[in-house]
């Protein structure tokens, strides 16, 4: 598997860019500095998100969404970072 999350993804299942594979191992989004957890659909090379507009449903039950655009960041949450040295070495591992 790649670490590195797709251009566009949904939550929606209705949606031609909904994958269930890659939804299980957690997306995170940061959009315009700022964390985000209710984002429903997003686009990293077009940036924009999508979000729900308050409780208000259409006439499917559907979320009313509204396109928010700005710098969109994306990433996988169950990739695990090494945390980085100062000096850009391996941190040294001690036998015991």
């Amino acid at each position: 598997m790649s670490d590195t999350p797709p251009d566009r993804l949904s939550t929606n299942p209705r949606s031609a860019h909904f994958d269930m594979e890659t939804l299980q191992r957690g997306i995170g989004i940061r959009f315009r500095g700022r964390e985000r957890n209710d984002v429903e659909e997003y686009s990293i090379s077009e940036g924009w998100i999508r979000v729900a507009a308050g409780k208000t449903r259409d006439r499917h039950g559907q979320p009313l969404t509204i396109r928010l655009n700005g710098e969109v960041e994306a990433w996988f949450e169950d990739v695990k970072q090494a945390p980085a040295d100062d000096t850009g070495n391996e941190p040294e591992t001690k036998d015991a």
